[in-house]
């Protein structure tokens, strides 16, 4: 689905109720609002939230400023703005996919489904299985016969538990039978300077991380998570052409408030951030690291973060995930 497509209509009724906002929301902001997010500098999520922060600028009339706060994988800059952060919609968080998974995963200081109010989706971003260039895995199958051969030989480097990178890795030997060794590094960057030289042997990314990486000729691509294979790399196929119908995975990105942040502020948050998504700038980032839309509204958005949360801790009652110790 375009993106444009999607947000058009919702675009149009939101513009027709701009001027009847309450006089909270039309006093809001007097200052500047902070982002948080909880990851690295300069991995995906962090290149996106920050890009559509800095377009939703001119829509709330005020600047927004970064706070990076990574750590635990997402937890300690969800934990600031769940906890300790005012409900009065001047503190944004940068929400994502590990974030519902981490709500069933991990023992939390907070609870993400009561104290963390969903406000604008913005996008979801496939993962890419990636080996080195000078590996000898040319494609999934390839590397699934020497898992198969040899247990517990292969590795695969995370950004730490409970991310991405990780859970790809976790739903891949689930839905393969494969018993892979997890190795977690502070970030993704770290791990491409073991994957390179062939001390880890896989790494799941997403794909505006990877890139680069891609295009210098360091790493080969195997499978990319998505739906359907990426214009930016075509010849990439997915887990599902590979053999394993069904198999999708991506990490969500959207921004969240703590709960209790006066609905009419959290709707012009909402409203600064559809608008942003139609930035031509935006959607070209997104075409080029093959983010696909999610729901943007923050009532589709609240249905579709709890959906996922509820698809995690399923996982977990089966067994097919591990709870943290």
């Amino acid at each position: 689905m375009r993106l444009s497509t999607f947000l058009r209509p919702l675009l149009a009724s939101l513009i027709a109720v701009g001027s009847v906002f309450p006089a909270a929301a039309q006093d809001f902001p007097t200052r500047p609002v902070t982002l948080v997010i909880p990851f690295a500098p300069g991995g995906t999520a962090e290149l996106i939230g920050r890009a559509v922060g800095k377009s939703m600028e001119r829509h709330l009339g005020t600047t927004v400023v970064v706070d990076l706060r990574a750590g635990a994988g997402g937890n300690i800059g969800a934990a600031h703005v769940a906890q300790t952060a005012a409900a009065d919609g001047y503190t944004i968080l940068l929400g994502s996919a590990s974030l519902a998974s981490n709500a069933s995963l991990m023992k939390l200081t907070f609870d993400p489904r009561k104290d963390l109010q969903p406000v604008a989706g913005i996008c979801i971003v496939p993962n890419i299985l990636l080996v080195s260039a000078n590996s000898p895995y040319k494609t999934l199958p390839d590397l699934l016969a020497e898992a198969r051969r040899n247990p517990d030989k292969l590795t695969f480097g995370s950004s730490g538990p409970g991310t991405s990178s990780h859970l790809a890795g976790e739903l891949l030997k689930a839905a393969t039978g494969t018993r892979l060794v997890h190795v977690p590094y502070k970030g993704s960057g770290l791990v491409y300077q073991d994957l390179i030289p062939q001390r880890v042997d896989m790494l799941f990314d997403l794909q505006g991380s990877a890139l680069a990486n891609i295009k210098g000729g360091l790493v080969r691509p195997l499978v990319t998570t998505a739906a359907r294979r990426s214009s930016s790399l075509p010849d990439v196929p997915t887990v599902a052409e590979s053999g394993f119908p069904g198999f999708e995975n991506g990490s969500w990105i959207g921004f969240m408030v703590r709960t209790g942040t006066p609905p009419d502020i959290a709707a012009k948050i909402e409203r600064a951030t559809i608008l942003a998504l139609q930035d031509p700038a935006i959607r070209e980032r997104f075409a080029t690291i093959g983010a696909e839309p999610i729901p943007a509204p923050s009532a589709e958005f609240g249905k579709y973060v709890l959906g996922e949360m509820d698809r995690w801790e399923k996982m977990v009652k089966e067994g097919r995930l591990q709870r943290a110790q």
